[in-house]
């Protein structure tokens, strides 16, 4: 039995002795200058390279994934620093176009009040209407003007496109306008307007005498037979009367037709002003009536 263990062990020293010698040699010829490998070296290559395939393209979709989502999340920040400048974009936009109007305006405004002062030496209150009626018979409007800052009855109001009324009631810090839109020839509270042609101020002269709530036109009667008033001349104030201050442009001729009796004649007058969604105006003060007033 002794000499069966002595055989086995001789003989497991006997292969491990073998196997390091193939171990040695296997080294020493891998190591050696060769062109190309061994079928074993190929083997054990080829079989390595299939074996960390399977470890690598798992790798290799999960690091594509994890990438993926970071590239979602930097678009998705993109996107929404996008939207925040698309939005503030617009409200900057949209806060330009209002300065722009703004200014275009005020420009216009200035411009007009300037020439009209060179020419009838007028001063030109600016007031904001803070109210219009809702009664379709009176739409009067009141003006954030009053006695305080010199607003009197029968002062014209007016826009830089043309006349809008006349001042019915004053308080210490309000105004009301009565608009031409109320003119009316029956009306005890509502004087006519003398109207004149511009640039034929001396040749020309009519009477606005009422307003057609149906053609929305005014009615100018009193036009001599021999008037050289045309269609599309432009209406404006003579100044006789001494209400309505003159030059203040009114509208244009639209029409013309035989008067009564076909003595004179009636024209149709188309409003130069708007009353949709007025929002200021110029009360205008005649130093003349203020002087002869004092």
């Amino acid at each position: 039995m002794i000499e069966l263990f002595k055989l086995m062990r001789n003989k497991r020293m006997f292969m491990l002795m073998i196997g390091f010698i193939l171990f040695i040699a296997v080294i020493g010829f891998s190591l050696s200058d060769r062109k190309e490998s061994t079928w074993p070296e190929k083997f054990l290559n080829d079989s390595v390279v299939y074996v960390q395939q399977w470890f690598y393209k798992p790798a290799g979709y999960i690091a594509g994934f994890f990438e993926d989502i970071g590239n979602l999340r930097l678009i998705y920040e993109e996107n929404e620093q996008l939207r925040l400048t698309a939005a503030a974009y617009s409200r900057d936009k949209i806060k330009y176009n209002f300065v722009e109007k703004e200014n275009e305006r005020l420009t216009d405004a200035l411009s007009f009040t300037e020439r009209q002062k060179q020419m009838y030496n007028y001063t030109y209150l600016i007031a904001q209407v803070v109210s219009v009626s809702n009664d379709a018979n009176n739409r009067a409007m009141k003006i954030n003007l009053g006695s305080e800052s010199g607003i009197k009855p029968n002062m014209a109001v007016t826009t830089i496109d043309g006349l809008i009324g006349l001042i019915s009631s004053v308080t210490p810090f309000t105004a009301t306008v009565t608009p031409i839109t109320e003119l009316d020839e029956a009306s005890p509270t509502f004087n006519s307007i003398a109207a004149t042609i511009l640039g034929r101020e001396n040749e020309s002269f009519g009477i606005l005498s009422s307003y057609n709530k149906e053609t929305s036109r005014l009615v100018m009667t009193k036009i001599a037979e021999n008037d050289k008033m045309t269609v599309t001349d432009t209406v404006i104030t003579s100044g006789l009367g001494n209400v309505y201050p003159r030059g203040l442009v009114i509208g244009s001729v639209e029409s013309l037709q035989v008067g009564d009796f076909g003595l004179t004649y009636t024209a149709s007058v188309k409003l130069a002003a708007s009353f949709d969604h007025l929002t200021e105006v110029f009360v205008v003060k005649v130093p003349e009536l203020e002087d002869a007033g004092q």
